[in-house]
């Protein structure tokens, strides 16, 4: 049995900022918490993922955007030392007491060890010091565990320690030769990063025809444009078959399916990733030990009856984006405290609709590629009437201001029967700002010819809402 003191309204497993974020919800609803955490807290994003890569790109878009701009010249090449001593800044020196101050401030209780389900609103806690500790929840348990680098069958592949994002984004010295497998944000954003920090020779492998398969195709044709400019080998429709690498910190070799050899000193893999699932006691509460997790619009786990177990972020596989595992999380907290109340927890703030309405992408390359909603192919297969609109987004006078050849292009994809927004793309650089407007457009479903009134100032790179507008007749 738990002692009294450890019984918590909520028990969240994860304290990544998804786990962080419901427990403050959940707090600030009138319920106690307790956070379980094996590794750092404040998860991937903080230390592997969003906030590290961030820090190795904006220098990179920094040395780009002053390339296009006349009057402008870097002296020297990128300081990679700097960056890298700058990136550490940002990721506390991979100290998390920070992060346990905020959790406890929330005020919440922290425990640092693995998290697993032991039945019913029951959780046991494997410390570092090898002692198992029992706790209860009174109203729900929450699995907010996130997800893991998934690496690819290939045979050698696992052998011969590839890199992750985690490697990529810790990087300490940065290799003169990298592979690169896989063509998504991952791929795309640490092979533009390192390349630009010494990585001269690096080879991205690419099973299909484009980068960024998930978004409009001019937006992956444009960075694989900026990617072959500045020397990055991209090849299309190839695969690695095996890769080799001897004992020790030797360099590697990847054969792949035209018969070409590539000889590199790392190897980095980003082609996805897996619910992290694996030893957090699914099996004690009726559920496959796999992920991910099935959860409804509550974030509740449809496979378990009375709904006390929950699942939010990476783990249930919605989206897998922070932004939009924090927003699930907010969701969550509230679904519970109105719970815990005997509130009704059915009302539509309470329910998760932008997952499948207005998520947002940046993938942090240059050219920036931006996506809110859906592209024009998903629309379609979603049953929508579509019609989609392009503009150039080099015509608009703030583009031209803001750099020399600047290239870019925008797309709006319309339901044609409501008049609304169902998603838009930005590809060019330094889209990332024009992003939220688009956002709330698509998720707040604003008719056309509202959207209109909406006058965009000049001369900013804002103006192409206009562009698009214009050209679809408006």
């Amino acid at each position: 049995m738990a002692d009294e003191n450890d019984v918590f309204d909520v028990i969240v497993i994860g304290a990544g900022p998804v786990g962080e974020t419901v427990a403050g919800r959940a707090v600030r609803g009138g319920l106690t918490a307790a956070v379980v955490e094996r590794r750092l807290a404040g998860g991937e994003c903080a230390y592997y993922a969003c906030v590290p890569s961030k820090a190795l790109l904006r220098p990179v878009d920094l040395a780009a955007e002053v390339s296009r701009m006349p009057g402008l010249k870097l002296r020297d090449p990128i300081d990679t030392a700097a960056v890298l001593a700058r990136r550490d800044e940002t990721v506390s020196h991979f100290n998390d007491d920070g992060q346990v101050s905020w959790i406890r401030n929330v005020p919440a209780t922290f425990f640092r060890g693995q998290g697993r389900l032991a039945g019913t609103l029951r959780v046991e806690v494997a410390t570092p010091d090898g002692d198992t500790r029992p706790l209860r929840a009174r109203h729900a348990v929450v699995v907010a565990t996130g997800s893991d680098p998934s690496i690819p069958g290939v045979p050698g592949l696992r052998e011969a320690r590839p890199w992750t994002n985690r490697e990529a984004t810790s990087v300490q010295q940065v290799p003169k030769r990298l592979v690169v497998i896989g063509g998504g944000p991952v791929a795309c954003e640490m092979s533009q990063a390192l390349h630009a920090l010494g990585a001269e020779e690096t080879t991205v492998l690419v099973r299909g025809d484009r980068l960024l398969a998930r978004t409009e195709p001019f937006a992956g044709d444009l960075l694989a444009k900026s990617f072959q400019e500045s020397g990055i080998d991209v090849r299309f429709g190839r695969s690695p078959t095996r890769v080799e690498r001897p004992a020790g910190d030797g360099p590697v070799t990847v054969h792949t399916d035209d018969g070409s050899r590539i000889e590199a000193d790392e190897i980095l893999v980003g082609t996805g990733r897996r619910a992290t699932v694996g030893d957090i006691g699914l099996e004690t509460v009726g559920l496959e030990a796999e992920g991910p997790i099935e959860v409804d619009a509550g974030m509740r786990a449809t496979g378990v009856p009375d709904g006390w177990l929950y699942a939010v972020g990476d783990v249930n596989g919605r989206n897998l984006l922070t932004h939009m595992g924090k927003y699930q999380a907010r969701v969550c907290g509230d679904v519970i405290a109105a719970r815990a109340k005997g509130l009704p927890d059915d009302l539509p703030a309470l329910r998760d609709t932008a997952d499948d309405r207005g998520a947002p992408q940046v993938v942090f390359t240059d050219p920036q590629v931006c996506v809110a909603g859906r592209t024009e192919s998903r629309a379609r297969a979603d049953g929508y009437a579509v019609r989609a609109v392009e503009y150039d987004m080099s015509a608009v006078e703030g583009a031209r201001l803001q750099a020399d050849g600047y290239t870019g292009r925008a797309k709006a994809v319309v339901d044609e029967d409501r008049q609304v927004l169902l998603g838009v793309t930005f590809a060019g650089p330094a889209v990332a700002d024009l992003l939220h407007a688009a956002t709330i457009a698509v998720t707040a479903e604003v008719p056309l010819d509202q959207l209109w009134h909406a006058v965009p100032a000049f001369p900013t790179v804002s103006e192409v809402w206009l562009g698009l507008l214009e050209e679809y007749g408006l």
